[in-house]
């Protein structure tokens, strides 16, 4: 989550904008010079975008808008179509706020690690709240990026108003690469991959191994890979 990245000028004429684009798919705003420079190319999101998915990312060429009208009911837990349960990052999923967004307003809510979980669409949907469940109250001109396949839903919203969302997508168009800066007390052979904070509880063997293994394919060194099953690090081999 990058909050409150965009200038406050920007974020007014976006929200102006899809106040005359109230549809869906506003794929017009990727056609403002304006947007493209302060959010599609905003400095510190592309820096991130750059060191997940390699040299040359492909820029959005979609826009989604999710609108909606407070007060309402949370949506089910889903991910967005086209996931698949796979070590491969081939591109992002990235949300923008254009305006001051409370939990009131009924954000996004993610839940980390669920990236790493198999489960079908029918299999999710039955969730009420889940206690790792992150909702992303932010500020206005904050945009916050996620691998394509996280489990998300717009939360309960119970203040009155219009809650803007895009969503655009950035894609790799070359193979994956160690090519990004590496500190040098890091010793990948010994990295525990264990992601930082709650997730949703899963065995965590199998949890380290899939945060791992992707991270190794990040590297372009998936063919090394090798699991463990005894709650070590994976390592190359």
């Amino acid at each position: 989550m990058l909050r409150g990245v965009v200038p406050e000028a920007i974020n007014k004429q976006a929200f102006e904008f899809l106040d005359l684009h109230p549809h869906g798919t506003p794929v017009e705003i990727l056609e403002e010079d304006w947007f493209v420079e302060n959010v599609i190319l905003n400095a510190q999101a592309v820096g991130i975008v750059r060191s997940l998915l390699g040299k040359n990312f492909a820029l959005p060429t979609r826009m989604a808008n999710h609108r909606a009208e407070g007060p309402g009911p949370a949506q089910h837990w889903h991910r967005d179509g086209g996931s698949v349960y796979s070590p491969e990052m081939d591109s992002l999923q990235v949300f923008y706020y254009p305006q001051d967004t409370p939990l009131e307003l009924g954000p996004t809510q993610v839940v980390p690690g669920s990236h790493l979980l198999f489960s079908l669409q029918s299999h999710m949907s039955h969730y009420g709240g889940i206690r790792v469940a992150h909702p992303t109250v932010a500020p206005a001109g904050s945009i916050f990026i996620t691998i394509y396949s996280i489990w998300h839903r717009r939360g309960p919203s119970t203040a009155r108003g219009t809650r803007n969302l895009l969503k655009y997508w950035y894609r790799r168009t070359v193979p994956p690469e160690r090519d990004w800066i590496i500190e040098p007390e890091f010793n990948l052979k010994q990295a525990y991959h264990f992601p930082h904070g709650l997730t949703f509880n899963r065995e965590g063997h199998k949890t380290i191994n899939d945060a791992a293994e992707i991270y190794f394919w990040l590297c372009g060194k998936h063919d090394q890979f090798r699991a463990r099953t005894n709650n070590l690090p994976a390592y190359f081999s």
